[in-house]
This record gives structure tokens, sequence and C-alpha cells, in this order.
């Protein structure tokens, strides 16, 4: 379920705290596919099908640690919304990233955002997420990271 906050100033009463679930996302062949022709990262553990059936650890192709990073804006947007009291809002980049299992094809993964910290500063509010992203049935997340997203005001 979406959470709705009227200001980025509202989000501070969540520090510490889980924000959001997302719904899960199915991780499709084709989008790794896509992902692959787009970055020009072709190794084969994420395009041969037939190979990684046949050699990969894994059983099956996996998804780009970075495809999986790259779901981050699309599962914010889903998780939460911001509905004014701010700019602009941008990516301000990210302090940790772990990419602790494989997104295997098929798999469908989804997020969950934790506030981890918030300052304000003269022109800006920082929300740096804790977001960890798990695959159905697994017992390890995929991706943990720390996302930094500033509200300038």
């Amino acid at each position: 379920m979406k959470l709705t906050f009227a200001t980025p100033e509202a989000l501070e009463d969540w520090l510490g705290k889980e924000i959001a679930v997302t719904d899960w996302l199915r991780i499709a062949q084709e989008r790794i596919q896509q992902f692959a022709e787009t970055s020009g990262d072709f190794q084969w553990i994420h395009t041969d099908i037939e190979r990684a059936s046949r050699e990969s650890p894994f059983g099956t192709t996996i998804a780009h640690g970075f495809l999986t990073l790259s779901l981050l804006t699309q599962f914010l947007h889903n998780a939460l919304e911001v509905k004014g009291g701010f700019r602009m809002a941008i990516n301000y980049g990210l302090n940790r990233v772990r990419f602790v299992s494989p997104v295997r094809s098929e798999t469908r993964i989804r997020a969950r955002f934790t506030l981890q910290a918030f300052k304000k500063s003269v022109d800006s509010l920082e929300a740096v997420f804790l977001v960890h992203i798990e695959a159905e049935g697994a017992d390890k997340p995929c991706c943990v990271a720390e996302w930094i997203v500033r509200y300038y005001t």
C-alpha cells in the first residue's frame, strides 16, 4: 500500500521505521535482455539461457545487479508519494550497496523501505532510505542499499 505524505518534512515522523513494502515485480528474461542491450553487459550468466542452465550455479540466467539497483526508483514511486512542499527531488546517490544474492530470471522481487536518516539544511531536506530488495521465497535479500534522496524546498 502506497503511503502519502503532504510534504517531505512529514517523513521525519518515520525515522527509524519501515515506511513501506512494495508489491511484487516479476523480473522477466526479456527485461534482463533489454538491460543487457542498454548497459552493454552481455555476460552469459544474464543472456544465455541454455548455457546458464548447464553451467551456472544458479541453474538459470540472473538479473544484472545494476538492473536490480535501477529498480529503486520504480519501487520508491510504488511505496510512497510526497505531494508538495518542495521544488524538486533528486537522486543524491548511495552510501552503500551490496548484492547479497542473485535475482534469478522470472523471480518476483519487492522492496522494503526504512527511513534511516533525515537531515534538514538551508535549501533541502535529505532522506536516507535503507532499502532491502528481496526475492519471493528467498532467505536473504538480493540487494541492500542506503539511498539518499534530496527534496529541494
